[in-house]
C-alpha cells in the first residue's frame, strides 16, 4: 500500500493536504474558542483617532521591518522588555504589527518609558538621544499634517470589524486634531503601547 501511495503523486498530494489541514484544524480551532485569545484584557480601549493615525503611519514608514511588537514568554525577553505579550491586548489590532526582526528594540512595552520630548528628538534625529543608532531620521513627519478627512472612514471600517467605536466617536474623530502633525500621531501611538500590563522591565 505504501508503494502505491508513493508512486501515485496525485494521491500523495491529496493525502498530504488532508494531513496538514487536519493538523492545522486541531491546533487552531481550540485556540479560537479560548476567552483569553478572543476577549480584551481589562481596561483595553480602542485607539484614539490620533493614535490610530499614528499606527497607520508607523506601518506606512516600515517601522515593523526593524521593530517587533511581540515579547515571547522567554526569560531573556521578559527580563529585557517586560511582561510577555498577551493576546487580549491585541484583539482590536487590524492588522497585527508583530514584526519579525529586531534591528531596533521591541516596542510592545515602550509606552510611558520615555517622555514625548524624548520621542520627538528620537524621531527627528535618533543619534541625538541614542548615539550609534542606525535608525533613519523621520524629520518630515514634523512637517506633514495628518489627513483629517480619512479618520472617520478608518473608524467606520474598524467598527465593521468589531472594534467598539461608537457613532459619537466617529462623528468627533477629528475634534481637536486640526494642528496635529504625523509626528504627533506616531508619538501618541507609541506612548500607549503596552501600558495596560504594568509589570515593567
Amino acid at each position: 500500500m505504501n508503494n502505491f501511495i508513493e508512486r501515485n503523486i496525485g494521491l500523495m498530494i491529496v493525502l498530504t493536504i488532508l494531513a496538514v489541514s487536519f493538523g492545522g484544524f486541531v491546533e487552531i480551532v481550540p485556540l479560537m474558542a479560548q476567552r483569553t485569545v478572543t476577549e480584551p484584557i481589562d481596561g483595553l480601549k480602542p485607539l484614539t483617532p490620533l493614535q490610530l493615525e499614528g499606527r497607520d503611519i508607523y506601518i506606512r514608514e516600515g517601522c515593523t521591518v526593524c521593530h517587533s511588537q511581540m515579547i515571547r514568554p522567554l526569560r531573556a525577553e521578559v527580563e529585557r522588555y517586560g511582561h510577555y505579550s498577551v493576546a487580549g491586548e491585541l484583539v482590536y489590532d487590524h492588522p497585527f504589527v508583530f514584526g519579525s526582526k529586531r534591528t531596533g528594540p521591541d516596542l510592545a512595552r515602550v509606552g510611558g518609558l520615555y517622555s514625548d520630548d524624548w520621542h520627538r528628538a528620537h524621531l527627528f534625529d535618533p543619534r541625538s538621544v541614542v548615539p550609534g543608532s542606525n535608525m533613519p531620521t523621520y524629520a518630515w513627519l514634523f512637517e506633514r499634517p495628518i489627513k483629517l478627512e480619512n479618520l472617520p472612514k478608518k473608524l467606520v471600517a474598524l467598527q465593521t470589524l468589531g472594534v467598539p467605536y461608537t457613532d459619537e466617536d466617529i462623528a468627533n474623530a477629528t475634534t481637536g486634531l486640526e494642528n496635529s502633525t504625523e509626528a504627533d500621531a506616531v508619538i501618541a501611538y507609541l506612548q500607549q503601547l503596552g501600558t495596560l500590563i504594568t509589570e515593567r522591565r
